[in-house]
């Protein structure tokens, strides 16, 4: 029972803003890849095993994003939070999935870029800064 709270209270910081779209464009750019590459998927489900894990580990990297809803993008990130071999494969779902975005989802394309302009502070020193002025 108190798995499932802290599971829902996980899910609803993804439903909200920056976080939102940021999950929606991996979903996205999940499927895209699986189908073009073409993996094996079970009836009745869109993504092959492989990368449906995939996204159930970003999905909780997402979720214990340190930035929250000033997250920045993956690629413009001071933090790696992916171990090495998801972020290989994340390196090539966005090879793969990122141009053909932009015919697909041009609304999600162009917010993703949009947001790659942002820039951030790491967490750290943003609460240095915060310490120094107060």
């Amino acid at each position: 029972m108190a798995r499932d709270r802290q599971s829902h209270a996980m899910d609803m910081r993804l439903e909200t803003g920056r976080l939102r779209r940021e999950w929606q464009t991996m979903q996205v750019m999940v499927e895209i890849f699986c189908r073009g590459q073409g993996h094996a998927c079970a009836a009745g489900d869109g993504l092959c095993p492989g990368c449906r894990g995939f996204l159930q580990y970003a999905e909780r990297r997402l979720e214990k994003c340190p930035y929250g809803v000033e997250k920045p993008t993956c690629a413009r990130c001071p933090i790696h939070c992916y171990k090495p071999d998801p972020r290989e494969f994340a390196r090539q779902v966005m090879r793969y999935a990122g141009p053909r975005m932009l015919l697909r989802h041009p609304w999600l394309s162009l917010t993703h870029f949009t947001d790659k302009a942002r820039r951030v502070e790491h967490p750290m020193a943003a609460r240095r800064n915060r310490r120094d002025e107060g």
